[in-house]
């Protein structure tokens, strides 16, 4: 039960901080959702950066990892926001848009737990 409140707390704290980048970030304008793509690309380098520490200093618990890796991570990042933001790319007929968004999210955020996970090394 105490895993499930954790997650729970991680998430909600995830969630609300993913909204707020949004709603910052995204850009009704020309409809490029920065935000998204911003919170997706630092929630890689953190979960990175949390799972490099937790495997190199023993220092985390399961508890901490599923508070901040699962909890927080999981609900400041977000798939299916990123995937029904490329549906709308298609339907609209902006392919450039789709690659470029698609392309970057996972090349960017591949780099970003990479980087993370580096990052560790200096502490």
């Amino acid at each position: 039960m105490k895993s499930l409140f954790l997650v729970f707390i991680g998430g909600g704290f995830g969630s609300v901080l993913r909204f707020l980048i949004g709603k910052w970030f995204n850009n009704a304008e020309n409809g490029i959702p920065y935000g998204t793509f911003i919170a997706n690309i630092l929630g890689s380098l953190i979960i990175g950066f949390i799972l490099g520490y937790a495997a190199k200093n023993e220092a985390l618990t399961q508890n901490h990892t599923l508070l901040l890796a699962t909890g927080f991570c999981g609900g400041f990042t977000t798939f299916s926001t990123f995937a029904y933001e490329n549906h709308v790319f298609l339907k609209s007929g902006d392919f450039t848009s789709f690659a470029l968004y698609t392309i970057m999210s996972f090349v960017v955020g591949f780099i970003a737990v990479f980087a993370g996970i580096y990052l560790v090394k200096f502490i």
